[in-house]
This record gives C-alpha cells, structure tokens and sequence, in this order.
C-alpha cells in the first residue's frame, strides 16, 4: 500500500476531465498510474482510488453480511456510482457528470487531497468550508486520538 501526501488545486474542464498532477502521479507505482474508481465519498466528496486500493476495499465491502440491512445499505451507498477511469495520454481521468453534480464540483475548481491510500476530490469552496479556520486540530486528535495509546508526536 502507498502513502500518497499532498494537496493539489487543479481544474476540470466543461467535459469533466482533470489532468492529475505530475507530483500525486509519481507517488503511485508505475503499473497503478493508469486505472482508478471513483465514487461517492463520505462527504460531498468523492474517493478516487487506484484500481489495486479499490479492489482491496471492494472486498472487504464484499465480506460484509448480505443478511444484514444496515450492510446492505452500505454496500449500495459505497458502490452507487462507482466508476471505473483510465489515464490518457494527457495524464487527464473524464469524470461522470452525474458524479460531479453530487459533489458540487460545478465551477471547474477542485482540490485533490491524498489521504493515505486514496484521493479525495473536492469543489474547492467546500474543501475550505469543510478545513477552514473553525477547525479545532487538537481537540479533534483529542476526540479521536485521546484513548489510544498510540501518540502522535507534533
């Protein structure tokens, strides 16, 4: 599994492509640069997930219990929309409208955020209402981090 790092503003054209940075692109193996998913997020966001991550959380979703509603309704929910995309020859991915449309990404301005093993694609106004100033950092790593004794040194 790679760690990719970093924010990358980019633009998506009217025709729903968005060239993937060169730095974001070179974090990934070669033979993972070409073939993603993408989906809904948890968020109004969506998950953009090399081909290998994406068929390593599909089959954990795939163990969950077809005998359950609630993993039922999970299962529907990570899977609505999802949609195989291939890298051009100008490093772009087209983007399903229909997907663009749920995450609000209408002006054509996005941020691309690593998140460990996949990447969050945000309107850009959202991802700064979502990561504003508001947030509280600490309190946040308290809230989650607090009762783990794990520690994250700063």
């Amino acid at each position: 599994m790679n760690q990719l790092l970093g924010e990358y503003p980019c633009k998506i054209d009217p025709k729903g492509r968005l060239r993937l940075p060169s730095g974001l692109l070179e974090q990934l193996p070669a033979d993972e640069r070409d073939n993603f998913v993408v989906n809904r997020g948890m968020e109004k966001c969506l998950m953009l997930y090399p081909k290998k991550v994406w068929d390593e959380k599909s089959a954990q979703v795939n163990q969950l219990n077809d005998f359950d509603t609630q993993a039922r309704l999970f299962k529907r929910a990570f899977y609505r929309g999802a949609t195989p995309l291939k890298r051009d020859s100008a490093d772009r991915l087209n983007f399903p409208n229909q997907l663009l449309e749920w995450a609000g990404i209408t002006d054509g301005e996005v941020v691309l955020a690593a998140v460990n093993d996949k990447i969050e694609v945000w309107a850009a106004s959202e991802y700064e209402a979502q990561l504003g100033e508001e947030l509280d950092m600490a309190q946040l790593a308290q809230t989650v981090m607090g009762n783990s004794p794990m520690k994250i040194d700063q």
